[in-house]
This record gives structure tokens, C-alpha cells and sequence, in this order.
């Protein structure tokens, strides 16, 4: 079983991986010479390419963990609600319990696993599609999130702030990384992930408890989300409290980046995928951002270009990712 369902580890598929990373590559290059064409001077210097790329790494950790949930065929909205109550948890612990970077790692990391395995467990108790499960879901995490909150902005206080900058949020995020690669590659978890991925009915009829490796899933997620909440709250120094799905701004840029995962898993590298995807994302964010263009037209044009790149690089099979 493993060597049909753990093809991102196997050396079959280098070729296939070189060929994935010069496309990313490729895309990459593209978005950063169309923007510095039209706007040279205040775009794409080798200081403002690590200004992206540093700000790309925080969503680039949440997606690695989605990816789990993605590629089952799971959709998560609730992954705002997520990362504002978790690093509103957080910053409480670390601020008001004055206990600093312990409380604000263990308080937002918890609460994300907690958030993941509620998501997984009404999932698969209820079976209604994941992203109703989620989107109800949803409401009650920014509730609690209000209701901790006291309804007043949260700020982390400087010296809490390491995770915001260089090195410590290129740490954090590597660490995620090689942990949800390990994952992926080298345990019996990434191996059945695959497997259900590919075939739910046959992975099932294998002797896979499907439904706990469902919930498994989205408390990797959610634990990964715990740990962008981390680089989130660190790198905008606050974090307030939305009610009625206002929070779902945030689901876009990591579920973005997880449809490149899908779409190069084909090559062997559907991490690898994500986190250059990310950084694509960001060029293209922070090109349009240069160019002064408003905030609509922006949003309007970066999610058509995604859209196309996508379509252009895989093929999602109808029903995928609405379980």
C-alpha cells in the first residue's frame, strides 16, 4: 500500500519533481518581472523579495496543515474564526496569566488542535458536508473569541514579539515544515491521508478507521493554524475579535495556497508546492500594492490569476473538495 499511496516520497517521482519545481519557478519569475516592469522603482528589490517572503511564511504554515484536510477532499471555513480565537488565547495566556512565550506558543497551538478536533468530530458525527459543519462552527469560535476578548483589542507587547520578525518566524515556520513533511512522508498517518484521498470506499474495505484519521486530519490542521496564528499575531502586534463571519477574510491566502499543494502533488511535491504558491501569492498582493491599484480591483485580478493558474495546472475531480 505504501508504494501506491506515498508517491511524494518515492524515487520514481524526481524527474516528475524537477519538472513541478521548474514550473513554480517559472510562475514565480513571471509575476516578479511583470510587476518590476511596470513599477521598477518601488517593486521587487532584493530587500521588498524577503519583505514577501517573510510575510508569505505565515500563511504558508497554516496551508501546510490544511493540505492534510484538502487532499481527503475536506473543506474547513472556519480556519479565520480559527486563527483569531487561538492567538486571542494566546496573547491572553502570555499577557493577562504572565505566562509570556510559553502562553502564547502552548495557548495558540491548543486551541487550534482543540478548534481542529471540534471540526472533525461534529464532521464526522453529523454527516453533513465538512464546509456547513465548519461554517456553524465558525460563529461560536468568534463568539468565544468575542466573549475572551471582553470585546477590546489584544495586543501582544513587544518583547513577545520574536515570532514577527527575522529569525525567529523563519524558525518557527521551518520547524513546521519539517514536521508536516515528516508527517506526510514517513508516517502511517501521511500514508493513509493518501490513501483516502485516492479512494475513501477502497482505503475503508483496506481496514482504515477512516473517520478517526478524517478527525486526525483536522487536528494537524488545526494545530498548523495554531502556529500561524502565532506568526500572525507576532507580526501585526494585535489581534480583535470579529463576529458575523468577518473572520472568513482570512480563509483565502492559505486555501489559495493549498490548491497549489493539490495541483502539484502530481509532481511529488505538494508542500514544496504550497509554500513557493504562497510567495507567488505575495508578489503578486504586494506588485498590486505598488502599482497604487485599489483594494477591489486588486482582490478582482489576484483571485483570476490564481484561478487561471490553477485551472491551468491540475484538474479537481468533481465533488473533491466538498465532503
Amino acid at each position: 500500500m505504501d508504494t501506491n499511496v506515498h508517491t511524494a516520497a518515492t524515487p520514481g517521482k524526481m524527474s516528475g519533481s524537477l519538472g513541478g519545481y521548474l514550473i513554480l519557478l517559472g510562475m514565480v519569475a513571471a509575476s516578479w518581472a511583470i510587476f518590476k516592469v511596470i513599477t521598477p522603482g518601488n517593486f521587487g528589490s532584493p530587500e521588498n523579495m524577503l519583505q514577501y517572503f517573510q510575510a508569505s511564511l505565515i500563511a504558508a504554515t497554516g496551508a501546510v496543515g490544511f493540505y492534510f484536510v484538502m487532499v481527503m477532499g475536506m473543506f474547513d471555513f472556519s480556519i479565520g474564526a480559527n486563527i483569531m480565537l487561538s492567538a486571542i488565547v494566546g496573547c491572553v495566556l502570555a499577557t493577562r496569566f504572565n505566562m509570556g512565550f510559553s502562553g502564547l506558543i502552548i495557548g495558540c497551538i491548543v486551541t487550534g488542535a482543540v478548534v481542529g478536533l471540534l471540526n472533525g468530530l461534529f464532521y464526522v458525527k453529523l454527516r453533513i458536508p465538512s464546509m456547513i459543519v465548519t461554517t456553524g462552527l465558525a460563529l461560536i469560535y468568534e463568539a468565544i473569541a468575542n466573549y475572551i476578548a471582553g470585546g477590546v483589542e489584544q495586543t501582544l507587547p513587544s518583547d513577545l514579539r520574536m515570532f514577527g520578525c527575522m529569525p525567529g518566524n523563519i524558525i518557527l515556520a521551518v520547524i513546521a515544515f519539517i514536521i508536516a513533511y515528516i508527517i506526510l512522508n514517513y508516517t502511517k498517518i501521511g500514508t493513509y491521508t493518501y490513501a483516502i484521498g485516492s479512494d475513501e470506499f477502497v482505503a475503508k474495505n483496506m481496514g482504515i478507521k477512516v473517520d478517526r484519521y478524517k478527525v486526525l486530519a483536522f487536528v494537524i490542521s488545526g494545530a498548523f493554524f495554531g502556529i500561524m496564528s502565532i506568526l500572525t499575531i507576532s507580526y501585526g502586534s494585535s489581534m480583535v475579535a470579529v463576529t458575523g463571519m468577518a473572520s472568513m477574510s482570512r480563509n483565502f491566502v492559505p486555501t489559495m495556497g493549498c490548491f497549489f499543494g493539490l495541483a502539484f502533488k502530481k509532481y511529488g511535491i505538494p508542500l514544496q508546492a504550497i509554500i513557493i504558491g504562497e510567495f507567488m501569492i505575495n508578489i503578486i498582493f504586494f506588485g498590486f500594492i505598488a502599482l497604487g491599484a485599489p483594494t477591489a480591483i486588486q482582490d478582482v485580478i489576484t483571485g483570476l490569476a490564481l484561478l487561471i493558474i490553477i485551472t491551468l495546472t491540475t484538474r479537481i475531480n468533481k465533488g473533491e473538495i466538498v465532503k
